[in-house]
């Protein structure tokens, strides 16, 4: 009961900002994080809010009436009486819901809000059937998949990837997981139990790191846009791109480690209770995995490309001392 009683408290909303907007004289910055994005605690805080899984379960109408609400705070105007608790719960579905660099509705499936009962169906599968090749390559088949489509939803969207592309890395990503798998799980035919059980963790690591660069490979090649602290941009750099996808590998990494690794042994001795948890671990990871680094990441100047470098140094000298951009999730 403490853990659940731990993850209401991240979720329950904060009244002490209940306070009505009387005129558009007052302006709330919307986009400013409700929690410090500079430490882990803030950004956990912050994470835990959007990723709940209860979000998942609202109508398109619902997120849609949230949008409005934002982009109309964002402009200076909101209805009369609306409270503050109010604009920050627009903001918790709007940020849950829609893409940070497009302001388009995402995908259900792809969603971090879907992370939670997605993900939990799919680690508890892999850990239940890893003992026949079948079904190693079916339920890592499901979750590259998976993984594929959150990947592609949680993307840098100023690169945009075609069809081409995607079909490519999905290829390449599933591939790898099957053969890690399924030679592991050849490999460990005769190693204790507990052994094979690691199997999965090892297959969706290594595709994880050939699926994320894959179907992000144009932020790659051509840069993600970088700006300056108050959000003008600066230009394209690729290092950036590489510096936040390297990010999330290790956020994707990290979110299936404690469940994968942890809770095999666990299920040695506690069979009965492998669905509450997987269903835990995945509730605390999501949010936990997503807080490690900043949403929007900071990159000294003196690291960028040369002459990306130079570009911002002759249009303004010496005061742009570090650069921004949005690494995904």
């Amino acid at each position: 009961m403490l853990c659940l009683d731990l993850v209401l408290n991240f979720y329950e909303p904060d009244l002490s900002h209940n306070r009505k907007i009387a005129s558009v004289a007052y302006v709330l910055d919307i986009d400013v994080p409700r929690w410090d994005q500079a430490t882990f605690m803030g950004r956990l805080r912050h994470f835990f809010n959007i990723t709940d899984c209860r979000t998942a379960l609202l109508p398109d109408s619902r997120l849609d009436e949230a949008k409005a609400l934002v982009e109309g705070c964002r402009a200076g105007s909101v209805p009369p009486g609306t409270t503050e608790e109010q604009l920050y719960y627009a903001k918790k579905l709007y940020d849950s819901a829609f893409h940070p660099d497009t302001g388009d509705r995402m995908n259900l499936i792809g969603r971090m809000s879907f992370q939670v009962p997605g993900g939990m169906a799919i680690t508890g599968f892999m850990l239940q059937f890893y003992r026949t090749v079948p079904a190693v390559v079916f339920w890592q088949w499901v979750n590259q998949s998976f993984n594929a489509l959150v990947n592609y939803t949680n993307r840098n969207a100023a690169s945009p990837i075609t069809l081409k592309q995607i079909g490519i890395a999905y290829a390449t990503a599933t591939s790898t997981a099957l053969a890690t798998a399924v030679g592991l799980n050849l490999y460990t035919k005769r190693a204790p139990p507990l052994v094979a059980r690691w199997v999965p963790f090892v297959a969706v690591a290594a595709a994880n790191c050939v699926n994320i660069p894959m179907m992000r490979q144009q932020e790659i090649l051509n840069g993600i846009v970088v700006t300056d602290e108050n959000g003008n941009k600066l230009g394209h750099s690729r290092k950036a791109a590489v510096t936040g996808i390297t990010q999330v590998i290790i956020s994707r990494i990290t979110m299936a480690a404690p469940g994968m690794i942890i809770l095999p042994i666990i299920m040695q001795r506690l069979e009965r209770y492998r669905f509450m948890q997987v269903r835990l671990h995945l509730v605390f990871m999501v949010p936990a995995a997503c807080s490690l680094f900043p949403q929007q990441c900071s990159l000294a100047t003196s690291k960028l490309e040369p002459e990306l470098r130079e570009s911002i140094t002759s249009q303004y000298g010496d005061k742009v001392k570090y650069v921004y951009f949005n690494k995904g999730l």
